[in-house]
């Protein structure tokens, strides 16, 4: 129906003869079935977080020592966020903010510099110093490996929201078919750079176009990313 309004939101998704290069992550047919990828990711998930977890440890006991030198407060930041299913759980992050940090998002609302339900502002005042170089590095994001190791997220995904889905549009539950990641297409294509109509562009795509091939080239393309700094704050 044309004047459907998630036809019109899916608008982006034709895709015309004359549409130019086929996009990187793109692929023709599947070669395994469903089940099988799911299978075969959920062991790559666990068995490249196994032999990671010596290094995420060491790598913690020190941020550890710095957080607490740097500023009162605990060592991890949980928040509720929105997995597969629309189903909330609790994400683990290192803690980059001063303590009362989401007692002060109210009062810094009017400096958001991404659309509603994002928020983001430029040299957040609640960031610490040693939280700037976690974010940067993308170091903050190493508890999460433990979320991978419980099934709530996979290392490839879309990034789970800390807003509920009942603040999506229609079009935009069809990322809740998946299981949420470290790391996915939006992140090595602009990351927090991109707003969320952008990013859920992306999440649909990489539903599209899912394999194992496609996770490693992301989880690639990442290690480039987190190097080089870009869009992380």
């Amino acid at each position: 129906m044309p004047n459907d309004p998630l036809s019109k939101d899916l608008r982006w998704l034709a895709l015309p003869a004359d549409r130019g290069p086929v996009p990187w992550y793109e692929r023709s047919r599947p070669i395994l079935s469903h089940s099988a990828y799911l299978f075969l990711k959920r062991i790559m998930d666990v068995v490249l977080t196994l032999l990671l977890m010596p290094v995420i440890l060491s790598l913690l006991m020190v941020i550890a020592v710095a957080l607490r030198i740097d500023s009162p407060g605990p060592l991890f930041f949980v928040q509720m966020r929105t997995g597969k299913g629309g189903r909330r759980f609790r994400m683990y992050k290192l803690r980059t903010m001063v303590r009362d940090a989401e007692a002060r998002k109210e009062e810094l609302q009017h400096l958001n510099q991404l659309s509603y339900p994002d928020f983001k502002i430029k040299n957040d005042p609640r960031i610490t110093r040693v939280g700037r170089f976690l974010r940067k590095s993308s170091l903050d994001e190493l508890p999460q490996f433990f979320n991978v190791l419980k099934g709530d997220m996979s290392l490839v995904g879309p990034r789970p929201t800390s807003f509920a889905a009942e603040t999506y549009r229609l079009w935009h539950t069809a990322r809740l078919e998946l299981v949420p990641g470290l790391t996915g297409l939006w992140q090595i294509s602009g990351r927090s750079e991109l707003e969320f109509d952008q990013r859920l562009r992306l999440d649909i795509a990489y539903l599209r176009n899912r394999c194992l091939s496609l996770d490693l080239k992301i989880l690639l393309r990442t290690v480039t990313c987190v190097l080089k700094g870009r869009g992380a704050e």
